[in-house]
C-alpha cells in the first residue's frame, strides 16, 4: 500500500513537471530521429566543453598545439572560416523557399538563423584578424556540422506545424534576447579585432566592454543569442542546442582564462571566465 502511494506521488510529480515544460515547449514530435539528434547535439557539445577543460582543445583554436604535424592541405584563416559558415547561411536563405509556409514563428526562426550566419560571415570578411592557417579537413568537418545543425533547427520547427502551441508565447522575448546576443557578440568581437594591427600575431589582454569583468563576454552573448533562438522556436532541439552550446562555451572560456593566466603575469585575477562575478 505504501509503495502504491509512493508510485502515485511519483507519477504526479512527473505529470506536473511535464505540464510545466509544456507551458514553454512544443510537445515532442513523434519522430525518433529528431529526438536522437537533440540528444546527440547536447551530448557532443557538452563533451566538447569538458574536453576544453581537460586541455584537449579544438584544432582551430589558438590553444591547440600548432606544432602538430599534418599533411592535410591548409587554407588561410579567413578562407577556412568562410568555408565553415557559408553553407549554413545558404541553407538559411534557401529555407524560405523550401519551407514557404509555417506562420510567424517559423519565419522568425529562419530569419534568426540566417542573420546569425550572415553576421558570422561579415565578421570573417571585415572584423576578425587571423594569426595562422586552418586545415582543410577541420574546416570541412565544421562546415558540415553547422549545415546539419541549421537543417535540424529548421526541420524540427517544421515538425511542430499543426501541433498544439505552448501556453506561453516567448517569441517576442526571444526576438529581444536574440538581438541582444547578436549585438553584444559583434561588439566584443570588434573590440578583440582592435587589439592587433594587420600582420601582428602577438596576443594581448582584451580591454573595454565586459572584458574588464569576464575574459569571454563574446561567448556569454553567443549563449544569450541561442537562448533567444530557443525562445523563438520553443522546440526541444533548440533547447538542446542552447544547453549544449552553453556547456561547450563554459569549457572553452575556462580554457581561455587559464591560457591568459599562463601567458600574462599581470592578468587581473578578479576577471572571471564567462559569468560576471561568478565563474
Amino acid at each position: 500500500m505504501q509503495r502504491e502511494r509512493e508510485r502515485e506521488r511519483e507519477r504526479e510529480r512527473e505529470s506536473m513537471a511535464t505540464y510545466m515544460f509544456m507551458q514553454f515547449m512544443y510537445p515532442s514530435a513523434p519522430v525518433s530521429v529528431t529526438t536522437a539528434m537533440s540528444l546527440i547535439t547536447v551530448a557532443s557539445l557538452v563533451n566538447g566543453g569538458v574536453s576544453e577543460i581537460r586541455g584537449k582543445n579544438f584544432q582551430y583554436s589558438k590553444f591547440w598545439n600548432m606544432g602538430h604535424k599534418k599533411s592535410t592541405p591548409k587554407l588561410s584563416g579567413q578562407m577556412g572560416m568562410l568555408l565553415v559558415y557559408t553553407p549554413a547561411f545558404l541553407y538559411g536563405l534557401a529555407s524560405f523557399g523550401l519551407y514557404p509556409y509555417g506562420g510567424f514563428s517559423f519565419m522568425l526562426l529562419k530569419s534568426a538563423l540566417t542573420i546569425h550566419f550572415f553576421k558570422r560571415i561579415s565578421e570573417v570578411l571585415f572584423i576578425h584578424k587571423y594569426s595562422g592557417p586552418m586545415f582543410l579537413d577541420i574546416a570541412m568537418v565544421l562546415s558540415v556540422n553547422y549545415f546539419i545543425i541549421t537543417a535540424n533547427f529548421i526541420h524540427a520547427q517544421y515538425l511542430t506545424l499543426g501541433l498544439q502551441e505552448p501556453s506561453l508565447d516567448l517569441k517576442h522575448v526571444g526576438i529581444v534576447v536574440f538581438l541582444m546576443g547578436q549585438i553584444g557578440n559583434f561588439y566584443h568581437h570588434y573590440l578583440l579585432s582592435k587589439l592587433r594591427n594587420q600582420g601582428d600575431k602577438e596576443y594581448k589582454i582584451p580591454k573595454g566592454g565586459l572584458f574588464n569583468l569576464v575574459i569571454c563576454p563574446h561567448y556569454l552573448f553567443e549563449i544569450l543569442g541561442f537562448v533567444g533562438v530557443t525562445c523563438i522556436a520553443q522546440t526541444w532541439y533548440a533547447l538542446s542546442f542552447a544547453l549544449g552550446t552553453a556547456g561547450l562555451l563554459v569549457g572553452r572560456s575556462y580554457a581561455t582564462r587559464k591560457w591568459y593566466l599562463s601567458k600574462f603575469e599581470d592578468f587581473p585575477s578578479d576577471v572571471k571566465a564567462l559569468i560576471l562575478f561568478v565563474f
